[in-house]
């Protein structure tokens, strides 16, 4: 089955999705399509599987544990009040991660709401030069903390 997390890993190993923030033990992390939130990235499995439960043994334990690390990089890099994450695979039937990091200043009527609340297509697209730094400053978070394969 080819699915989009297919296509954006073969491209990530290829050299040619521009979404790639880091190479990580168990795969890579990339930029969010739609910026809903400033920061949003995604953990994607590198080999890819259909879903967590087909990931055995230490392959389990460092998809996890990546992204929870990311996750604490992403509360470095960001400043964010919460990271959420999410494992969902109902659109795409393929492992993949959502880290939403959660912002004290986002508008009331969301701030505790799902991310899914949002309105996506209002989102900033993920702009290659607009996210550079940002994606920079997660990088180096991640190499940092020795995250990075």
């Amino acid at each position: 089955m080819s699915t989009l997390i297919h296509q954006r890993v073969a491209q990530a190993n290829a050299g040619t999705n521009p979404r790639v923030i880091a190479r990580v033990r168990s795969g890579w992390l990339v930029m969010g399509d739609r910026q809903v939130v400033s920061g949003y990235c995604l953990l994607l499995p590198d080999p890819v599987v259909s879903d967590l439960n087909a990931l055995q043994g230490a392959a389990r334990g460092a998809f996890l544990s990546d992204m929870i690390e990311a996750g604490e990089a992403l509360l470095a890099t960001t400043g964010a009040a919460r990271i959420n994450y999410e494992i969902l695979g109902n659109l795409e039937p393929a492992l993949h991660a959502h880290l939403f990091p959660r912002y004290r200043d986002e508008p009331a009527e969301l701030r505790t709401r799902p991310i899914w609340f949002y309105d996506w297509e209002a989102a900033r697209p993920f702009d290659p030069q607009t996210d550079r730094p940002f994606m920079e400053a997660l990088a180096a978070e991640l190499t940092r903390r020795g995250l990075t394969a």
